[in-house]
């Protein structure tokens, strides 16, 4: 079934139906998964498949999207070979049956020792000989855990470092989260712990944190409720797909009006407007003017790094208008005041700043926050994502932000939130991190500290900052230890455990090993490689952007012997509690205890249901208070539309959760109320001015539809690799002729931190010296690029870099198999 283009098989009436949330982005739509003998088929009668449909006669627009990417055939442990079909759930009132081209793949993705993950690890591998080698558990565990134990007993914890991932979806979920947390902070207590795509272990929102205001805070209904949608560095067609096509493209072309009537009636209502804050002509935005009508989108079209500003000038008009809620400032909020006065910019000195004319400035404010014809005050939703999550100054953006949103009284009001548009779906719970969240992991390992370094569902050789250096460093001292291994020549664990020790504790080497799907470019520099699962191959629990806690189910088996992450924080964590037992070290063997989970319910029972309780509070999302009323049990019950954290009580077999937050004006701060924080212009950071100054283009950087993160799955996926096998850069075309530049030829991209190649691809939409260049790809890294320079909370401006370009030449390939038409959709 697996190479069968043309046709796709019926499930018939007896295949088994679980449920599946997407694993890709933090939309996580709903799928249902049908999985049957593969000598069987349904018939095209209604009662003869299991989705009840004829498929006699032709099926009306969208009565379910079915591709061949759908299905697949797979092979479990006992040898027996399956169908499996992978399907949108209409009933999902998240996606409501829609597809992505991710999430449209998911059965394409799952393993088939021929197919897309034809290269997952499916045993432990070790770095010997000059050659990676399939070993055991046991072998493997011996190594690992044998090198953790020699470190931790002669230098102590601060010496095993980790590269974690924080999220959900197919990084982590609240098992995964949990396993690992409870390994590093409460057994091994080390502080040398980094998060997947930041330098140090701490959260992207500190600022709206401590003003009160948690980033998840509303539902995808309140994009359906918002008169005015605010989009704020965030491409949301590309990145949550179908979230703005099933909640936000309704309330722009007018088909939600009547449920806005009869939420806020007396209102006035009107299809909503949206306004866009982004330097770059996005094919969201594109996509806006055609559903909405050019007349209804607004494009800000700030200059680089300048919405600091942009939300000062904004704050300080709509106070001079008189538009700002003073009842709800009075009475909810402190230090409004002090904010203002520290944050004021007139709209003339706003505009010299961001580039945007008054005028726009003026239109802005007047659709966001001046009050209705009704005398209602406007339902803004304020979304925001990367472009200032990883933009200048990641605290005063965040602040000036919230001064803005909590000023008009957009938070806590149906329709309303200034939320994170997200990247992963969110799955965190972990016991107190033991360390200073503002240690810079990454410029530890380049200075020489750290002797054990564990990427864990990580790739930090795609996806850091100033990257170039870091993996020129780890591949160095890695190489250290690769000697000292080689010559171990027919000894014993133990002895090649001393001679890793030694190299890492008197010649500055650097054990690392990778515990992932896939090998990914860690395996240039690692000494061994643990295999791990993804949803479908286990039971997880994640939630998505409006809270919503869903459980995938286990419906086939890993490749190999590759296991949950938790159940190798389990494993790992054991075999050290054995090693102290034997030594008689009852005190240290105390530390490990506490993993004897046979399944990942057990993790999940022994993280987010007890420990939740115990206040192991998230640090990356609105955590479940109530974490005892959830269990497997009653969220298989609740499908596809799970519930929204956090659970208020469980009711006629029903979790009841929370759909939007601080309604009743209970705010994250010890007295509950919100707090504005001042937040003046700062210009660009020192680094970066000095790059502007040197450098032509300044050099933007995301994702797009078709490609997800570091494309671990991607880069084995034929669609993909014939449509970007290289990371593209989107170039002026004016400038791209200036340097004798064609689409498809191959630049190099340089500054002072390093260089990268990408592939060139023209686009009038793109302003002359700014560029757009694909992130996270391995071929063509972006990150090479970026500067070491992070707020004082150790965020990175991923997004402030400019570079100079030049043509190497033409990949023939590239030109004949390869479409450089705009992704615009332009009419």
């Amino acid at each position: 079934m697996a190479t069968n283009k043309d046709r796709v098989a019926l499930p018939p009436v007896d295949a088994q139906k679980t449920n599946l949330t997407c694993h890709f982005c933090i939309v996580g739509c709903g799928y249902h998964v049908y999985k049957w003998p593969e000598n069987q088929e349904g018939g095209r009668a209604p009662d003869e498949n299991a989705l009840g449909l004829d498929f006699r006669k032709q099926l009306p627009p969208l009565a379910l999207i079915m591709t061949t990417a759908m299905q697949n055939t797979i092979t479990d442990k006992d040898g027996q070979r399956y169908n499996v079909m992978i399907v949108p759930d209409k009933q999902c009132e998240v996606n409501k049956g829609l597809s992505s081209t991710r999430g449209g793949q998911l059965a394409k993705v799952m393993y088939t020792p021929d197919g897309v993950g034809k290269e997952r690890l499916r045993s432990p591998r070790v770095y010997v000989a000059d050659q990676w080698v399939d070993t055991s558990w046991d072998d493997a565990l011996a190594l690992y855990a044998g090198v953790t134990k020699k470190i931790l007993d002669n230098d102590g914890p601060a010496a095993l470092a980790f590269d974690c991932f924080d999220h959900g979806g197919a990084g982590g979920g609240f098992e995964n989260t949990w396993g690992t947390g409870k390994l590093m902070f409460t057994a091994l207590k080390t502080p040398l712990v980094r998060i997947h795509n930041r330098p140090a272990y701490n959260s992207e929102c500190h600022a709206t944190r401590e003003m009160g205001i948690g980033e998840l805070n509303n539902s995808y209904e309140d994009a359906e409720l918002a008169d005015v949608i605010m989009a704020i560095g965030c491409n949301s067609y590309e990145t949550q797909t179908n979230y703005f096509l099933a909640h936000w493209l309704p309330n722009f072309q007018g088909q939600t009006v009547d449920k806005r009537k009869q939420r806020f009636p007396g209102e006035s209502v009107a299809p909503a407007k949206v306004i866009f804050v982004d330097p770059r002509r996005t094919p969201t935005i594109s996509i806006a003017e055609q559903a909405a009508g050019k007349g209804n989108v607004l494009h800000l079209d700030i200059e680089p790094g300048s919405d600091i500003a942009l939300f000062n000038g904004l704050l300080t008009y709509v106070v001079e208008q008189g538009w700002h809620d003073k009842e709800f400032i009075s009475a909810h909020t402190k230090g409004f005041d002090q904010a203002l006065q520290a944050n004021k910019l007139s709209l003339e000195e706003t505009s010299h700043i961001t580039g945007v004319s008054v005028d726009k400035l003026k239109l802005a404010a007047e659709w966001a926050y001046k009050p209705k014809a009704s005398g209602h005050r406007p339902h803004t939703m304020h979304a925001y994502e990367k472009g200032i999550i990883w933009g200048n100054d990641n605290y005063l953006i965040q602040s000036a932000l919230v001064d803005l949103v909590l000023a008009t009284h957009n938070v806590g009001r149906r329709g309303t939130g200034v939320v994170r548009m997200g990247g992963h779906q969110e799955g965190y719970t972990r016991p107190p991190y033991p360390g200073d969240s503002k240690i810079y992991v990454d410029q530890e390992i380049i200075n020489g500290k750290g002797m054990m370094y564990t990427a864990w569902g990580a790739n930090p050789f795609q996806t850091t900052l100033n990257a170039e250096q870091h993996r020129a460093v780890i591949l160095k001292r890695a190489s250290i230890v690769r000697e000292a291994m080689a010559n171990v020549r027919g000894g014993t664990t133990a002895q090649m455990v001393d001679a890793v020790y030694d190299a890492v504790k008197n010649k500055g080497g650097l054990f690392l090993a990778n515990i992932n799907l896939y090998p990914t470019k860690l395996a240039e520099a690692a000494h061994v490689m643990l295999p791990a699962t993804h949803p479908g191959e286990m039971n997880l629990t994640s939630m998505n952007g409006e809270r919503r806690m869903r459980l995938s189910q286990k419906f086939m088996d890993p490749p190999g012997s590759a296991k949950p992450d938790c159940l190798i924080a389990a494993a790992i964590a054991n075999t050290l509690q054995q090693m102290y037992l034997t030594e008689g070290k009852q005190e240290m063997a105390t530390r490990f205890t506490g993993f004897d989970w046979k399944t990942e319910e057990d993790a999940f029972n022994d993280g987010f249901r007890m420990a939740g309780q115990a206040g192991a509070g998230p640090i990356d999302s609105q955590g479940d208070t109530t974490g005892n009323l959830v269990t497997y049990e009653r969220l298989r019950a609740m499908g596809n539309n799970g519930v929204q954290l956090p659970t208020k009580e469980y009711r006629d077999g029903k979790l009841i959760g929370t759909e939007m937050l601080y309604t009743d004006y209970k705010f994250d701060t010890p007295d509950g109320k919100a707090e504005f924080k001042s937040a003046t212009w700062p210009g660009l950071p020192k680094p970066v001015a000095e790059q502007k100054a040197k450098y032509k283009f300044w050099v933007n950087n995301g994702r797009i539809n078709e490609v997800w993160q570091t494309l671990y799955h991607d880069q084995y996926n034929d669609f993909v690799q014939r449509r970007v096998p290289m990371a593209y850069l989107e170039i002026n075309p004016d400038d791209a002729q200036a340097l004798a530049i064609t689409s498809g030829d191959v630049v190099e991209v340089f500054n002072d931190y390093g260089s990268s190649y990408a592939m060139a691809y023209l686009e009038p939409d793109i302003k002359r010296n700014q560029t757009f260049m694909q992130f996270g790809h391995f071929n063509g890294v972006m990150g090479d690029l970026t500067t070491p320079w992070t707020d004082r909370n150790v965020i990175p401006y991923y997004k402030g870099t400019w570079a100079n370009i030049r043509r190497i030449g033409k990949v023939e390939e590239f030109k004949e198999n390869i479409s450089f038409k705009s992704r615009r959709f332009n009419a």
